[in-house]
């Protein structure tokens, strides 16, 4: 979230973090651009109006450098001309101030449909393992585990990145926040915690260790396929 009124900003975040949302907060233009380069988020909040940086520069930067991050807008301006421009310059959404925040959180689990990235009944899925993200639970074979916010949200990146591997660089920035000093070990603990309820659901789902890379979602039909001798 790129927001320069400080109060309005962290009171803001307190509502996304409670609703499980994991938020990094930038309070001028230049360093919400300097995070908004980093590709590393899954949604940015941006205010037009803001110090040294406005937020349609940065809404045109990091369009020109490709990232397709959707964007809402946040301002105090409500003219149709402000909004069409945020629009023609690649915003998803915008919304004007004041707004209520479940207005905003309604917003943004409409970005997450529209990506794809859940399924008609609001889980996430790979395999026979689901996630509802707004509950902490996983589901499988009619069995369920509730997750804490940390496990919830590491399971999430990898349900979404089925055919990558994952870093430990990126779960830090995604699950702990782009300047957190957390280590490896803090990842390792992690990934341990989550194996053990993804064990306690499913026989056929593995959090697969890439050494010395990082970490993949695989099934167990996809390792035996690779480990299978060619005919």
């Amino acid at each position: 979230m790129v927001e320069d009124e400080k109060y309005m900003a962290e009171a803001v975040a307190a509502v996304l973090r409670k609703n499980h949302y994991a938020v990094d907060l930038e309070l001028s233009g230049e360093s919400g651009l300097y995070s908004a380069l980093s590709g590393i988020y899954d949604i940015i909040i941006l205010d037009i109006m803001l110090p040294e940086v406005d937020g349609l520069t940065i809404l045109r930067e990091i369009r020109a450098e490709g990232i397709d991050t959707p964007v809402i807008l946040l301002t105090a301006r409500d003219q149709l001309k402000d909004k069409i421009n945020g629009l023609d310059m690649g915003a998803d959404d915008y919304l004007a101030k004041p707004f209520h925040a479940d207005e905003l959180l309604a917003r943004l689990r409409a970005l997450g449909r529209r990506r794809g990235d859940l399924n008609d009944g609001g889980l996430l899925s790979f395999g026979d393992i689901s996630l509802n993200p707004h509950t902490l639970t996983a589901y499988s074979n009619q069995q369920k585990a509730k997750l804490t916010l940390k496990e919830s949200q590491l399971l999430e990146l990898l349900i979404q990145r089925p055919n990558f591997i994952t870093s430990k660089e990126l779960i830090i920035d995604k699950l702990w926040g782009y300047e957190s000093d957390i280590e490896g070990a803090r990842v390792e603990n992690q990934v341990s915690l989550l194996r053990r309820k993804i064990a306690s659901l499913s026989k056929s789902i593995q959090i697969v260790t890439i050494r010395g890379i990082g970490y993949r979602l695989e099934s167990t039909e996809e390792l035996g396929q690779k480990s299978a001798p060619k005919q």
